[in-house]
């Protein structure tokens, strides 16, 4: 069976796994990203997430509350605590300073095996695809995920605005 799973998937996929193991391995070292770019990849993940979502099951509302449920609470965890941690921001050419982590390789990992999975599952028509509970827990994993790139995001922004605020309060 699993012979026929990957003879069954699509060239395309193989690349984009290497692609997705070649910017996690960059993602492990420290780097300056720009301002402007800050919210791609998490843009990237959430449209991954919520297309995801509306090609196994259909815009239903509550696989897209749970997804949106699943945002949620990763932005919230991430808040909490403050990962990722020794982010600096330069206010002169608007660049973060982030240090490198394995994290998103990681996620990035969790997001191709879980669409993996759940094509899998769906194009081979197995029962569980049918499910209320199948879509709610994909729904809520894929909103997990997309989240996490999110609010890893959040957390680096909101090092400029700490910058902003302890300038302003010494002026």
């Amino acid at each position: 069976m699993l012979i026929e799973i990957i003879r069954n998937t699509p060239l395309w996929v193989w690349p984009l796994l290497l692609f997705l193991l070649y910017r996690g391995y960059q993602q492990s070292k420290e780097r300056t990203i720009g301002l402007s770019k800050l919210g791609i990849l998490p843009a990237i993940f959430l449209f991954l997430g919520f297309f995801g979502i509306i090609q196994a099951f259909g815009a239903h509302p509550l696989s897209l509350a749970l997804w949106g449920l699943g945002i949620g609470l990763a932005v919230l965890l991430h808040l909490k605590l403050e990962l990722p941690r020794g982010v600096r921001f330069s206010a002169h050419d608007q660049t973060f300073r982030v240090p490198g982590s394995w994290q998103p390789l990681a996620l990035m990992l969790a997001v191709f095996c879980a669409k993996f999975a759940v094509g899998v599952i769906v194009g081979r028509r197995l029962p569980i695809a049918n499910t209320a509970a199948f879509a709610a827990t994909v729904s809520l994993i894929y909103g997990l995920l997309g989240g996490m790139f999110l609010g890893r995001a959040v957390v680096i922004w909101r090092a400029s605005l700490s910058k902003v605020e302890r300038v302003s309060e010494h002026s």
